[in-house]
């Protein structure tokens, strides 16, 4: 057993069996079909019901991972010199709560994200409803050219998040998807609104992290300032340390701490 599924930990098949049994009462099936699936994740048990829905059962010891995860980014904050900016969540419940909110306020502005369809608690489980898109990659495993060719799109839906007072938050390539030809967002977590200068930094440095070792740190940062002014990538450069001790990025921080201030430097010219 690896160390994710450690600490992601197991939910007994009956506990399993009544959430199912449950989200088939509510929406009137008399049976449903349930596919397990294999997702690299610590925060919840994924399936996928009917080919139609994305289920995330969260348990109580995901909930307790969650806070430490985010008692560790919040102490990675503070080393980037600013004051922790992540929210914790206590419970299943407020996890999936969280997250059918989050996504709710991505589309209402305009981003891509699946569709939600329900958030609910059953035998101290959190359940989390989803649309299911069937046809997907993530951006882990698309070519590097597509890689290139969309990274001035990336920029633009965090740019629409970042105007209208939000974040991602957990900005990887594995929450960034290609579907029907579309990127998506999924899996925000939650940060403070007020303190939408760092957050913005963080999203920024976050999504440059995932670009530097696709197509290289300058083309990178060329497709960034497409969309953001001098002082905004200037900001990011403090949370580059940051994000390279997250094991989910591996990336250049120096080149990209060195092509941010270039840019900068010609965008003041």
């Amino acid at each position: 057993m690896d160390l994710r599924q450690l600490a992601r930990g197991t939910v007994e098949w009956g506990r399993i069996e009544r959430v199912i049994r449950t989200l088939a009462e509510r929406h009137d099936r008399e049976a449903v079909r349930v596919e397990f699936l294999e997702a690299d994740n610590w925060l919840s048990t994924p399936c996928v019901i009917d080919e139609e829905w994305f289920v995330k059962i969260v348990t109580r010891q995901n909930a307790l991972v969650h806070a430490l995860l985010t008692t560790g980014r919040n102490v990675g904050a503070v080393s980037s010199g600013t004051e922790g900016f992540f929210d914790r969540f206590d419970t299943p419940r407020e996890m999936v709560e969280h997250e059918y909110d989050a996504t709710q306020r991505m589309r209402a502005i305009g981003i891509n994200a699946p569709q939600p369809i329900e958030a609910f608690e059953v035998n101290g489980l959190g359940v989390l409803v989803l649309e299911y898109l069937p046809e997907f990659e993530s951006l882990r495993t698309v070519s590097d050219r597509e890689v290139a060719a969309r990274a001035p799109e990336l920029f633009e839906m965090l740019a629409t998040l970042h105007e209208h007072g939000l974040a991602h938050g957990d900005l990887r390539d594995e929450n960034i998807l290609l579907c029907d030809d579309d990127l998506y967002f999924i899996d925000a977590t939650s940060v403070h609104g007020d303190r939408v200068a760092e957050t913005t930094a963080y999203d920024l440095a976050c999504a440059l992290a995932i670009l530097e070792p696709r197509i290289g740190a300058r083309k990178a940062v060329l497709a960034a300032s497409s969309v953001y002014g001098p002082s905004e990538l200037l900001s990011a450069r403090r949370f580059l340390d940051f994000v390279r001790l997250r094991p989910d990025h591996e990336f250049d921080s120096t080149l990209l701490r060195s092509e941010l201030e270039k840019a900068a430097d010609l965008s003041d010219q």
